[in-house]
């Protein structure tokens, strides 16, 4: 019987030990798309305590809190730091199964060298070594990334961001490139029209440009967008149910925005039809960039209006959605590639049952000019689990081309992430390990483990040119 979290975690055969530990284990790692806050690298922050780092803005664990029967006081309320760490202590227990449990002991192992399992046993023991440790030089938020091999780094930031801490970053001659990423979602968002009022008022600010109408206000975001680049900025993103794909004219979306200056209420026709337009928009800047765009699509978002009124957006409340996505997808591409502004695509899938559809979509736009340059992204948020990750694994493997894939990235909140990459990486060698085991892929290792390390890290520094 194998021992919890040894050195051959999830490493079931012969092959995949030597896959992992020869190939996979020692390569960097570029974390392409993730929701660091650029400040506390910048300030090159240390956490006062483990709760800190490990627990805020952690949607993950404070679900399964909620599912525990934890009162909320203890997860996003006003206890005390240390109360809120001894009540996930109690919740880790039952999160057996759950890839939280993998990865909190991933965790503890890989920055703190702690092998004890997390229990309310063991919890004030943990939380003072661990917290100790996060008041060193050696635990900023910098040699954080840097103990974790950490070459690269895309962040995600709002069009209207001044990008003053990416600036101070590089500034500082930080090793670790920090980029930020262009996500224009709330500039599309013609479902909540105040919201979107107030968001045209602070990029006419941002922008120092006037806006009266459409014209004025893709003039405007186009600054941005070249703001963006000159600050280094080479990938763009999107979080959406889905692909709007919407037949529109140019004086309908004049007559469109017009409406929304004016107050007006939309009919659903108009806003998808604004929204069709402006992803549009967005797609053919990227592409005249040379830019990498990103599409994450699938998640059914703040189901629960009474605790979204009382916590905000981002605290847990979103779940798997059940969009119908192949018709607007590939409309969507079609209408880029038709004119040739088909930019460089990672499109993430959020519901399991689409998969093979994702990865067979991709497919009809590879056009020969990149290797890999329609993307079937790695499984994330819901689906950046074991089984989630196998079954992108095999779907991409089986109707695509898996040694042309750019792996795994954190999509994570918190320092402390990056032993997902670990995760991932094991779970690939596993699998292609079964592979040799079972006698349907040679036992070449040069080829395999030039296949691992593209994979883990190689394509997707070609694919972004970091």
């Amino acid at each position: 019987m194998k021992k919890f979290l040894d050195e051959n975690f999830l490493l079931n055969n012969d092959t995949a030990v030597t896959l992992y530990h020869e190939y996979a284990k020692g390569m960097p790692i570029i974390d392409y798309h993730c929701h660091l806050l650029p400040n506390q690298i910048a300030e090159d922050k240390n956490f006062e305590n483990l709760t800190q780092v490990w627990l805020y803005g952690d949607h993950y664990k404070w679900r399964a809190m909620r599912a525990n029967g934890v009162d909320e006081s203890y997860i996003t309320g006003d206890k005390s730091d240390w109360e809120k760490f001894e009540k996930w202590a109690e919740t880790v227990p039952y999160t057996l199964r759950n890839p939280l449990y993998h990865w909190t002991h991933l965790e503890l192992q890989r920055y703190f060298d702690v092998y004890d399992i997390l229990s309310p046993a063991t919890a004030r023991k943990i939380y003072d070594e661990c917290t100790a440790k996060l008041q060193t030089p050696e635990y900023s938020v910098r040699n954080m990334m840097r103990k974790m091999k950490v070459e690269a780094v895309g962040t995600t930031d709002d069009p209207i961001d001044d990008l003053s801490y990416h600036q101070q970053i590089k500034a500082d001659g930080f090793e670790v490139k920090i980029l930020p990423a262009f996500r224009p979602d709330k500039a599309m968002n013609a479902d909540d029209l105040p919201a979107l009022m107030t968001y045209i008022g602070k990029l006419e600010e941002v922008s120092g440009m006037s806006i009266t109408d459409f014209e004025g206000y893709l003039a405007a975001l186009k600054s941005r967008h070249d703001y963006f680049a000159a600050n280094g900025c080479s990938l763009s993103d999107h979080g959406l149910e889905q692909l709007y794909a919407e037949d529109y004219t140019e004086s309908e979306l004049e007559a469109i925005f017009s409406k929304i200056l004016s107050g007006s209420e939309l009919s659903a026709q108009e806003v998808l039809q604004f929204k069709s337009a402006m992803l549009v928009y967005f797609a053919h800047w990227d592409h005249e960039k040379g830019w990498v765009q990103q599409f994450h699509l699938g998640a059914l978002r703040n189901n629960n209006a009474r605790m979204l009124a009382n916590l905000g957006p981002d605290t847990g409340l979103d779940s798997i959605g059940d969009f119908s996505q192949a018709q607007s997808l590939s409309k969507f591409m079609n209408k880029l590639d038709s004119t040739d502004q088909l930019a460089k695509t990672i499109l993430y899938n959020l519901n399991p049952a689409d998969n093979d559809l994702f990865a067979t979509m991709i497919g009809n736009f590879n056009d020969g000019t990149v290797a890999g340059k329609i993307q079937f992204g790695s499984g994330w948020w819901f689906l950046d689990q074991k089984q989630g990750m196998i079954s992108q694994l095999n779907s991409l493997s089986s109707m695509g081309l898996l040694s042309r894939f750019i792996g795994m990235l954190t999509d994570s909140r918190s320092f402390l992430s990056y032993p997902r990459h670990e995760y991932f990486r094991r779970i690939l060698c596993n699998l292609l390990g079964e592979d040799v085991e079972n006698g349907e892929i040679p036992e070449d290792m040069e080829l395999l483990g030039k296949m691992i390390q593209d994979i883990c890290y190689t394509n997707a520094k070609n694919y972004f040119n970091f």
